[in-house]
């Protein structure tokens, strides 16, 4: 009975004891754990590195789980390589000519460039047709030198056309991968901006719409890629009256062909014959302007060259040859003076976002208005477009 009194004893006391621990460290002293608290809490404030950061509020709060310090490290690389994974290789200029990439096609109904853009000042043409009268004023002359400017843009208004019900004769002849419907709006201009005595007066005014159905094609001819055949109605008119009036209609053909950094461009039409001989101003165009032509481009170094053919094919064998050069001028500054002018400065003072461009042109049907006369002209301006 006595150990026993003395145990309840004891007992009592050590639960005293407990008792008076808790309460005077929660109730008596709470600012001591408070700040012993905010302290560390300030300390994990402190760290700048985000990872390391977390791992000490995650010790603080006793999260058995933390996240590991390479976390964040890791996720923006997964995320870079995914981004730069999923970004195409450098397409080619007819890839973005017709919006031929799978991953990269544009919306429709979005203009983009078609033929070239481009001013040319300087025009000189050293066998002017001096029998064509300027309008409006037949007793005015003629000058060697005038301007000539080229708008010609592009839109595809009927993107993969029946996609779905050909797919299964695509398949089969493993060579066309589909067809868009395109229309397309080329303007060719002749100013002679300098004959101020005869008020500046345009010469020659081209209008050539066009409606074309380009098929993507994929095959492999000596080399080439077939990239696509497109083919369509065109129009091209002068918009004068008789006897200036120049125009005709043709059904036109083109087929594209790359290798590398080398284009080729096969086009050939059909004259489609005037309803009555009466209504036709022009019914020899074919015989100045032939039945096709072979465009040839290759770029080098974010240069352009090229050279167009055509001939009528015949036995008086009358055509056309142009040849073209265009050159960025921060390519050119780099060529010329980048052995003693610095890289950076160049950078500063020269540009990419058009081109020089030099063309020479001789032979038949560069205008309509002068279509059946040969001749001979070199121009230089500014060419704008995203060819190089």
């Amino acid at each position: 009975m006595l150990f026993l009194k003395r145990w309840i004893s004891d007992g009592r006391l050590l639960c005293g004891i407990f008792i008076l621990t808790i309460w005077t460290v929660f109730f008596l002293h709470p600012s001591a754990a408070v700040a012993e608290m905010n302290d560390r809490l300030a300390d994990c404030a402190k760290i700048d590195d985000n990872a390391s950061r977390l791992h000490c509020f995650d010790e603080l709060t006793g999260r058995k789980n933390p996240v590991p310090q390479t976390a964040e490290a890791q996720t923006p690389a997964i995320s870079v390589a995914k981004e730069a994974s999923s970004e195409p290789d450098k397409l080619s200029v007819m890839t973005r000519q017709w919006d031929l990439d799978p991953q990269t096609r544009r919306n429709s109904f979005v203009l983009r460039p078609y033929r070239m853009n481009y001013l040319l000042p300087v025009a000189y043409n050293s066998s002017p047709n001096e029998e064509t009268n300027l309008e409006y004023d037949p007793a005015a002359q003629i000058q060697y030198n005038e301007a000539k400017f080229q708008i010609s843009l592009k839109a595809k208004i009927w993107e993969d056309v029946l996609q779905s019900p050909l797919q299964g004769v695509y398949d089969k002849i493993k060579v066309i991968k589909g067809m868009d419907i395109w229309f397309a709006y080329t303007q060719l201009s002749f100013w002679q901006i300098y004959n101020t005595a005869f008020s500046a007066p345009f010469r020659d005014l081209n209008y050539e719409p066009e409606l074309l159905v380009n098929f993507r094609t994929n095959y492999e001819v000596l080399g080439f890629k077939g990239r696509f055949i497109n083919v369509g109605f065109n129009h091209q008119s002068n918009g004068r009256s008789r006897p200036l009036s120049r125009s005709w209609n043709r059904l036109v053909a083109n087929i594209g062909l790359e290798r590398k950094n080398l284009d080729l461009q096969l086009k050939t039409w059909y004259r489609l014959t005037e309803i009555g001989n009466d209504n036709d101003d022009n019914p020899d165009m074919t015989r100045y302007m032939g039945y096709g032509e072979l465009l040839t481009t290759y770029y080098w170094e974010k240069q352009r060259f090229a050279i167009m053919l055509r001939n009528n094919l015949r036995q008086n064998n009358l055509g056309a040859v142009q040849l073209d050069w265009s050159i960025p001028p921060i390519t050119l500054g780099h060529l010329l003076l980048g052995s003693f002018i610095p890289k950076s400065t160049l950078e500063k003072y020269l540009t990419d976002k058009f081109s020089l461009y030099f063309q020479y042109f001789n032979g038949y049907g560069e205008g309509l208005i002068d279509y059946n006369t040969s001749i001979n002209r070199i121009s230089a301006g500014v060419m704008i477009a995203e060819w190089n």
